[in-house]
């Protein structure tokens, strides 16, 4: 069997964690993890938060992504932004202006309790979840506009 690996994500509701494949993969992926002195305790109940996302969260992704596209439409109608990445899942990736820049923009948002990610100076990562919904969306839009 190949080896394999699968991902939860947040916008499952999962916590953390990937599922790695094959007894072979897995006996070194332990041994690997031990040297590094990582011997999680909790690994069950991770566990059941990955099964649970897998059996309620997977249809309604497809809320995220949508959440994702209207977010970058949004993004693309703002002055301070200079280029979108489009998102094909729920990241959004999106360049400022020079006049903005990355560190000033997350303060901006923090203070309005919006959590974004700095790469650099100039690019954002914004990410949907599960526990961002459409009302959310609307207040993330009027603070964006706000910061023109």
């Amino acid at each position: 069997m190949t080896p394999f690996r699968f991902v939860f994500p947040k916008g499952l509701g999962a916590p953390v964690g990937s599922v790695l494949g094959t007894k072979e993969h897995i006996y070194k992926a332990r041994r690997i993890r031990k040297v590094f002195g990582g011997g999680m305790r909790q690994a069950g109940y991770l566990a059941a938060a990955g099964i649970y996302a897998l059996d309620n969260n997977i249809n309604r992704l497809k809320e995220d992504h949508a959440r994702a596209r209207k977010l970058a439409d949004i993004l693309k109608s703002l002055p301070y932004v200079v280029e979108v990445m489009y998102p094909e899942t729920n990241i959004i990736y999106f360049r400022l202006s020079d006049s903005f820049m990355g560190a000033d923009f997350q303060q901006k948002l923090s203070e309005n309790n919006i959590k974004v990610i700095s790469l650099d100076n100039q690019v954002i990562r914004m990410v949907t979840h599960l526990d961002f919904d459409d009302e959310m969306l609307g207040r993330l839009e009027t603070v964006l506009k706000k910061l023109a």
